[in-house]
């Protein structure tokens, strides 16, 4: 482990004690709305990505309200997007059993799906049409699984459906990650066989990684189809946009 990796792995975790801390001193205060544990979310991310040395940038506007459909690149990903926005996530089941992460994902009012269940894709769906009622946004990863960045999956448009039957605006969003020495994005993503801890171990360890994150226009849809075609269409071409954009 270099020394840039370990100093910043000590930040890392202070800050996620810090974050546990600031959760069950608002609890001592009574329930906290699901708005409340949204924002105790987004205030934790942003210093997590400070501990980590990860700046990020904000192109467009980040909705207040809706669904928000992006591609998914790595765990990065809900760092990235959460510091932009208060918002609720729908995840893989998985994510529920690990350690801490699991904890703070539940209490930060994600959702939980296992996609190979129906009973589980219906109950989402229902949670994702009360979320949809909330100030508070819903981001869903509709490829399913990340990428190595060089092109957007199919979307699985099966939990777009409840954001399209409740008229609620979707909004499209892409993310990019740059090393400042050139290294590719592929190299900066989390996806595949490989292992987290080395990952992350390597992500800490690497000097001016930063990230990108881009909005379209929340947009109306006629129908799950349409809704579905058209987000996967902007979002490639916001990724297209931020690959030519000019680096932090």
């Amino acid at each position: 482990m270099s020394l840039r990796a370990a100093r910043r792995a000590v930040a890392l975790g202070a800050i996620l004690a810090l974050s546990v801390v600031r959760y069950w001193l608002a609890r001592l205060r009574g329930p906290l709305s699901m708005e409340s544990r949204a924002l105790w979310v987004q205030k934790s991310c942003r210093q997590v990505l400070a501990s980590m040395g990860i700046p990020f940038r904000v192109e467009g506007s980040a909705p207040t309200h809706g669904l928000v459909v992006s591609n998914h690149l790595s765990y990065l990903d809900v760092l990235i997007l959460s510091a932009a926005m208060p918002c609720f996530f729908v995840a893989k089941m998985e994510i529920d059993r690990w350690p801490f992460f699991g904890w703070a994902a539940r209490m930060g009012g994600t959702i939980f799906l296992n996609r190979s269940s129906m009973a589980s894709n219906n109950s989402v769906a229902r949670q994702i049409d009360e979320r949809l009622k909330l100030p508070v946004p819903v981001l869903l990863f509709p490829e399913g699984t990340s990428t190595d960045g060089s092109h957007v999956l199919r979307f699985h448009a099966r939990l777009i459906a409840p954001a399209v039957a409740a008229g609620a605006p979707i909004t499209a969003a892409a993310i990019r990650y740059v090393a400042a020495d050139g290294t590719p994005e592929r190299e900066l993503c989390w996806f595949g066989d490989v292992l987290f801890l080395p990952h992350l171990l390597k992500t800490l360890g690497t000097a001016g990684f930063s990230a990108m994150v881009s909005f379209g226009p929340p947009r109306l849809h006629p129908d799950n189809r349409a809704a579905a075609s058209h987000t996967h269409a902007e979002i490639v071409d916001l990724r297209r946009q931020l690959l030519s954009s000019p680096r932090f």
